[in-house]
This record gives C-alpha cells, sequence and structure tokens, in this order.
C-alpha cells in the first residue's frame, strides 16, 4: 500500500509538470487565434507565476489546516479546471482569467507534495520527485505537437491534458484517506524530521540579510530560474521565427530540453555520491553555457536541437544542488531563513524574466533569444563563483576535500 500511495505522489508531480510548457509550445498558434500581441504569453506567464507565489506561501497554513490530501485534490481540481478554461476561452481576457487558478493550483499542489515527501520519506526521493516533474514538462509539448497542424486545433491540445489532469483528480478523491494513514511508513522509510532539530528556531531572518556573501547566493537564483522559464516560453517562437522550424517540430525540440533536465536530475542523485554540490554546480553552468553557444552559432538545425538538450542537461543539477549546498554555504542556523529567501528569489526570475525578455523582442526581434540565455548563464557562473572564493577564504577548510 505504501508503494502505491507513493506512486501517486509522483503521478501527482508529473501532472504538475505537464501544463508548465503548453503556452510556450502552443503560443506560435495561439498568438494568431485569439488576436494578441506577441508579448502577451510573458505576461499570461507572470500571471501564472504571480498566483504560484501566492499560493505556496499561503500552503503551509493550509496543508495545517486542511491536509496535503485535500490541499492537492482542490489544486488539481483549480489546474484541471483552468486547462478546460484554455481549451475553450474565446479571447485574451478569459486566457488572463483562466491563468489565475491554473498558477494558484500549481503553487499549492508544489509546495505542499514537496513538504509531505520531505517529512515522511528519505532524501533520495525528493531528487526523483523533481525528476519526475521533468517527466511532466518533457510530455506537455509531445501532447501539444499533434494538435497544432491547424487553426484552434491548439485547443484539442489543451482539452486532453485537462482530461488528464481530471483523471487524476478522481483518483485522488478514491485514495484520499491515504493521505491521512500511516501506511506510508510501513516500508520503512524515516521521516527527515530528525535532521532538523540542530537548526535553531529562533534565527533572525535580518541576521542573515547582513551576511555579504547573500548578495551572491541570491542572484544565480534569480538566474538560473528565468533562463529556465524564459527558454520554455521562448524556446519555440525562436526555432519558428528565426529558424523556420515547423511549429510542431518546434514544439518537439522543446520537450527534448525538458528531456534534458530530466534526464540529468535523474542522472544527479547517482552523480552526488562521487562529487560535490559546488562542483555539480559549475560543471552544469560550463554544460548550459556550451548548448546556450550552440544556439547562437549560425550552425545546422541537427545543432540548435543538441543545443537544447545540452542546455537541459546543464541546467538539471544546479537548482537542487543549490539549495542543499545553502546549509553548507551559511549554517544550519541561518538555513531556514536563507530557504526562504532564495524560493523567493527564485519565483521572482521565473514570474519576471520571461514577460521582460518578451517585451525586448517585440521591439527588437526574436533573435535576442540566444544572446540573452547565453548572458544570463556567464552571469549566473559568475556570481557563482564569486560566492565560492567568500565562502572559501571564511571558511578554507569547507573546501579542502574539493
Amino acid at each position: 500500500m505504501a508503494t502505491l500511495f507513493l506512486g501517486i505522489i509522483y503521478v501527482a508531480f508529473i501532472s504538475l509538470g505537464l501544463p508548465d510548457a503548453l503556452l510556450g509550445a502552443a503560443w506560435p498558434n495561439m498568438q494568431a487565434d485569439v488576436d494578441a500581441p506577441f508579448e502577451t504569453a510573458g505576461f499570461l506567464f507572470m500571471t501564472m507565476a504571480a498566483g504560484t507565489i501566492v499560493s505556496s506561501l499561503a500552503s503551509g497554513t493550509l496543508v495545517i489546516r486542511f491536509g496535503t490530501g485535500k490541499i492537492t485534490l482542490v489544486s488539481c481540481i483549480l489546474t484541471a479546471s483552468a486547462l478546460l478554461g484554455f481549451a475553450y476561452a474565446p479571447s485574451i481576457v478569459w486566457l488572463y482569467a483562466c491563468a489565475v487558478p491554473l498558477g494558484l493550483g500549481a503553487g499549492a499542489v508544489d509546495a505542499g507534495l514537496n513538504n509531505y515527501v520531505a517529512a515522511h520519506y528519505k532524501a533520495h526521493h525528493m531528487s526523483w520527485l523533481h525528476c519526475f516533474w521533468g517527466v511532466g514538462a518533457t510530455l506537455g509539448p509531445v501532447i501539444m505537437a499533434p494538435f497544432l497542424s491547424g487553426k484552434e486545433m491548439w485547443r484539442q491540445g489543451y482539452l486532453t491534458v485537462a482530461s488528464i489532469q481530471f483523471a487524476l483528480v478522481v483518483i485522488l478523491f478514491f485514495t484520499l484517506p491515504l493521505w491521512t494513514s500511516r501506511k506510508a511508513r510501513s516500508t520503512g522509510e524515516e521521516t527527515t524530521r530528525t535532521e532538523n532539530r540542530g537548526v535553531s528556531e529562533k534565527t533572525r531572518p535580518d541576521k542573515t540579510l547582513q551576511k555579504k556573501e547573500v548578495t551572491w547566493a541570491l542572484a544565480p537564483f534569480l538566474l538560473y530560474s528565468g533562463v529556465e522559464a524564459s527558454i520554455g516560453l521562448w524556446g519555440s517562437s525562436f526555432l519558428v521565427e528565426r529558424r523556420d522550424i515547423p511549429v510542431s517540430a518546434a514544439a518537439h525540440w522543446i520537450s527534448l530540453y525538458y528531456a534534458g533536465i530530466t534526464i540529468g536530475r535523474f542522472l544527479t542523485g547517482w552523480i552526488t555520491f562521487t562529487m560535490s554540490n559546488r562542483q555539480l554546480i559549475r560543471t552544469g553552468q560550463l554544460i548550459a553555457l556550451s548548448g546556450s553557444a550552440l544556439l547562437l552559432l549560425p550552425l545546422p538545425p541537427a545543432f540548435l536541437l543538441a543545443g537544447f538538450m545540452i542546455l537541459g542537461l546543464g541546467l538539471a543539477p544546479i537548482f537542487p544542488c543549490m539549495l542543499h549546498e545553502t546549509p553548507a554555504r551559511f549554517g544550519h542556523a541561518n538555513s531556514p531563513a536563507m530557504m526562504g529567501y532564495q524560493m523567493a528569489t527564485a519565483y521572482t526570475g521565473s514570474t519576471f524574466i520571461p514577460p521582460l525578455l518578451g517585451f525586448a523582442a517585440s521591439y527588437f526581434s526574436i533573435g535576442i533569444f540566444p544572446f540573452s540565455i547565453l548572458a544570463a548563464v556567464v552571469c549566473m557562473l559568475f556570481f557563482t563563483e564569486q560566492l565560492n572564493a567568500i565562502i572559501k577564504r571564511r571558511r578554507p577548510c569547507m573546501y579542502q576535500k574539493q
């Protein structure tokens, strides 16, 4: 029963990833059908991301009051209904209205499931969980691609994903009693709460902010989330408008970008046994740098495809390893506050950087896309290395074996 329950959690995280890349894959067709400016996709994305931030901040209180199972069920109903609304949206105003519950539902599911797995299962399940998000994000464009060959057919793609979400709603409804059962621990999984007993609950956040290296630590989170989201949102448009790739093929190519993230995170779980977080972060950034360079160079289409997948592989270890490195960088007492700052910064990056890129592209051209990605990755690497240098000077013993 515990294995079945864990499987339900994994399936729920797949469904969480499904809608994430749909808008970017379908936008080249949607834009004409709803008669919207090019940059509108960025503002829709920002609306969804804002809802995600709000529901993530509120999820702690809601989970304590109603339980993870009920919050997950209601959140999936919200996302499924919003996707159904996208499928039948008569105007751009309707799309904005549906973007709100889509973001609210996604944020609550994300925060609630992460918290539940962290509290009831060992750490390796958390890594695999984010890998399964990548499975969903990869499948989203794959599902949408066959529906992009005709006018208004993108609506059928949204309808298909909405149907999958409603199927999950049915599963969650009938398995709701499992969330309050203690059977999920019968496989011998131990709670991770003991790992946090040494953390002081009285640590003041303002003391954490006084540390010089905080700025250097937060900047990579802002840039990483902005890069990851921007590629998913604007990558397809870049391929269609600048490289003359068919819309359906572009959607498949972007799905391979998410496949790179998925495969990379799966492998990262094993590589952590032989490489440190710092080494994995640096290696990932260098790989992402090479992938973004391939998008910039005037090479045949096959190199573009490789560039997107290499970008995904490079980005894969950066975010989870940066989060895991927080206690080592700032100490266990400061870690809870820094986690909050880092997640807030990451959400800010994914909320504002993609629409800003879309706004700039509408005034210049989508041709700025690869230059922007390359510049952001270079800056990410610079801030990370500056942080490493500061920490190495202050705590040299931390890097003696790295």
